[in-house]
C-alpha cells in the first residue's frame, strides 16, 4: 500500500532527546508514521496519489498540542470587538466608540479581552468607560473569561438592579448604595445578562470555529485539549468533521459544576469516549476557584483587598466526593485551581481518591498561579500534571508587581508566580497551553513565553526569570507532556514509526532559535493524521 504523505529533505527533531534523527525523510499512511529513512528509499515508496513534499532542510517535529483551549466557546466569544490590545481606558473607549458608531439603535455591542490593568487606578466598572456606552446595550468580556462588564442599558434589559445571592461563588458588584457597577463575577452572575443578549446561530458559530481552527493549524497546532463542551460544542465538532473541515485533533472535557448530583456525574461518565476520528470526549473539567484579578480565587489567607477567601464549590467536600466518583470510574479530571488553597484542596482530593484504589488515572490541575513549596512537591508524588499557561504571566503581570494581579496578592505571593521551573524540577509533568481566548494561541509564542517570561515588549524585564523553562523543556511541554497526560505516550509525542502522523514543520530548529525570536519562527507545514492542514505557498 502506498503512503498518503512523503516528506523529503527534512531535519527530524525528536522532542524526547532534543537531537536530530539520522533520517532525512518520513512516510505516513493511515494516519500513522510508517517509515523513517533517507530520501531515496522513502521517495521510492510513493505512489501516484501520494503527496510528496520537499522540505528543503526544514525541521519536522512532533505536532504541537495546546493543553488548554476553548475552541468553540472561544470562537463565539471573540465575535465582538477585540480589546486585548488596549492598554489604557482611552484605547478601550476609542475601540468601543468606533464599533458603536456602526450599530443600529438598540443593537447589542459585544467586546472581549478587556484587561483590568487598562483601568489603572479607576474602578473596573461601566462608569469608568465614560459616555461611550450611554443607551447602548453592551456586554464586554474581561480577559480572564470569569467576568463581564455590562452597560447600564444591558443591566436594565436583564432586570439586574441590585445584589443577589448565588449558590456558587459569583457576584453582582455594587457600589455603596447597592447599585450595580456593571461588573459581574463568575458564570452565575454573568449569565443573568447573557441570557437576554442576542446569540449567534449554531451555523454562525460553526463557521467561526472553522475559521479559528484553520488559524490554529497555520500557527503549527495539530491538537488541543478543549476545556469545555458548552452549548453546541459537540454537535459543531461533529459537523466540522463530517464536512472534512476539522484541522486539529481535539480532546474534549465537559464541565462538572457545583451541585452536580449522582445522575449528572453518571451522565459525564457515559459521555466518555464518544466522538469521531479527530475528536472525542475524554475527561471532566471542574472549578475549585475563580481568578485573582477578580478577587474570586481561593487563597489560604485573604488578598490585599480582603477577598479571594472562598472556594467555587460552596461545599469543597462535595467536590472531593465527585472527584472520587470520577476516579473510580477511570475518568481523569482537570480542575481550574489558581489560588494556593484551591490547589491544595485539589491535591488533597486526588490523594483521597487514589487511596480508594482502582486503576491509575491521570488527573491534572489547571493554572496554578501561586503556590508554596510544600504544594509544589506534591505534584510528582501524586502523579498530577501541572497544566500551565506562561503567557498569562507574560501578558497580564509585571516584573515590578505594579499590575492588578500582583497588587492583589502582595509581594510574597506575587513572587512565587507561575512556578513552571520549580514544578518541573520537582518532577511534575508540566504541560503548556494558552487558555485561548484568554491569551493568544500560537504555540511558538506560548513556548517563547515559557522561556523568556517577558511581555510583548521584550525590552521589559522578565517576571520571575528563575521560573523560565529551557528550550527543550518548553518543547517537551507542548509535545510529549500533552501525550502523557492523555495516556497516549505510546502513540503520540515523538516522530517514531507507529506514532500518529501529527507533525509541525518549522523553518529552523526551535531549540537553536533565540527566545526573543522564537514567536516569529515561520511555520511551513502542519500535518494532522497524515494530511496537511496548513502548507506554506513555496512548498
Amino acid at each position: 500500500m502506498f503512503p498518503d504523505l512523503v516528506l523529503l529533505s527534512a531535519r527530524l527533531l525528536d522532542p524526547g532527546t532534543g537531537s536530530l534523527l539520522p533520517h532525512t525523510a518520513l512516510a505516513a499512511g493511515g494516519g500513522r508514521i510508517t517509515h523513517l529513512g533517507q530520501d531515496r528509499e522513502v521517495r521510492a515508496l510513493a505512489g501516484p496519489a501520494t503527496t510528496v513534499i520537499d522540505l528543503k532542510g526544514a525541521v519536522v517535529t512532533t505536532g504541537f498540542t495546546d493543553a488548554h483551549i476553548h475552541p468553540v466557546s472561544g470562537a463565539e466569544r471573540t465575535m465582538g470587538v477585540d480589546l486585548s490590545g488596549c492598554r489604557d481606558l482611552a484605547a478601550v473607549r476609542a475601540a468601543l466608540a468606533e464599533r458603536a458608531a456602526t450599530l443600529a439603535p438598540g443593537t447589542w455591542l459585544r467586546g472581549w479581552g478587556l484587561d483590568p490593568n487598562a483601568f489603572g487606578d479607576a474602578p473596573v466598572g461601566a462608569a469608568s468607560l465614560g459616555p461611550v456606552l450611554d443607551g447602548v446595550p453592551a456586554l464586554i468580556d474581561l480577559f480572564d473569561g470569569h467576568s463581564v462588564l455590562a452597560s447600564a442599558r444591558a443591566l436594565e434589559l436583564a432586570g439586574v438592579d441590585g445584589p443577589r445571592r448565588f449558590e456558587q461563588a459569583a457576584e453582582i458588584v455594587c457600589d455603596d448604595a447597592g447599585r450595580p457597577t456593571g461588573l459581574l463575577l463568575e458564570d452565575a452572575a454573568c449569565e443573568l445578562v447573557e441570557a437576554v443578549a442576542p446569540k449567534p446561530t449554531e451555523e454562525e458559530v460553526r463557521a467561526r470555529t472553522g475559521e479559528v481552527l484553520r488559524e490554529m493549524a497555520a500557527a503549527g497546532l495539530t491538537g488541543g485539549h478543549a476545556m469545555d463542551a458548552n452549548g453546541a460544542t459537540l454537535a459543531i465538532l461533529g459537523a466540522l468533521e463530517a464536512e472534512d473541515a476539522l484541522p486539529l485533533r481535539l480532546r474534549v472535557a465537559p464541565w462538572c459544576q457545583p451541585g452536580a448530583d449522582a445522575d449528572a456525574v453518571a451522565g459525564l461518565v457515559r459521555l466518555q469516549g464518544t466522538g469521531g476520528t479527530l475528536w472525542r470526549v475524554a475527561g471532566v473539567k471542574m472549578f475549585m476557584d475563580g481568578t485573582i484579578d477578580n478577587g474570586t480565587a481561593w487563597l489560604e489567607r485573604p488578598d490585599c483587598h480582603g477577598e479571594s477567601v472562598h472556594a467555587f464549590w460552596p461545599d469543597p467536600d462535595q467536590y472531593s466526593r465527585v472527584v472520587g466518583e470520577l476516579h473510580r470510574a477511570g475518568v481523569p479530571t482537570a480542575t481550574h485551581a489558581i489560588g494556593d488553597a484551591a490547589v491544595r484542596h485539589v491535591l488533597d482530593s486526588v490523594e483521597k481518591a487514589q487511596a480508594m484504589g482502582g486503576a491509575p488515572v491521570r488527573h491534572r490541575v489547571e493554572h496554578i498561579e501561586t503556590v508554596p513549596d510544600d504544594t509544589v512537591a506534591r505534584f510528582a508524588r501524586l502523579g498530577v500534571a501541572a497544566s500551565m499557561q506562561p503567557t498569562h504571566c507574560c501578558e497580564y503581570t509585571r516584573a515590578d508587581h505594579t499590575d492588578n494581579w500582583s497588587r492583589r496578592l502582595g509581594e510574597e505571593r506575587a513572587s512565587r508566580a507561575f512556578r513552571c521551573r520549580d514544578l518541573w524540577e520537582a518532577g511534575a509533568r508540566v504541560v503548556l497551553g494558552s487558555d485561548w481566548p484568554i491569551a493568544p494561541f500560537p504555540p511558538l509564542g506560548v513556548m517563547a513565553g515559557a522561556r523568556h517570561r517577558r511581555p510583548g515588549d521584550l525590552s521589559l524585564p522578565p517576571h520571575g526569570p528563575e521560573q523560565a523553562l529551557t528550550p527543550l523543556q518548553a518543547l517537551q511541554a507542548i509535545t510529549l507532556a500533552p501525550a502523557w497526560v492523555a495516556g497516549e505516550e505510546g502513540v503520540a509525542g515523538r516522530p517514531a514509526v507507529g506514532h500518529r502522523a501529527d507533525l509541525t514543520v518549522l523553518a529552523d530548529n526551535p531549540l537553536d532559535v533565540a527566545d526573543a525570536d522564537l514567536a516569529r519562527l515561520p511555520v511551513l507545514l502542519t500535518v494532522v493524521n497524515g494530511r496537511p492542514t496548513h502548507r506554506a505557498a513555496h512548498l
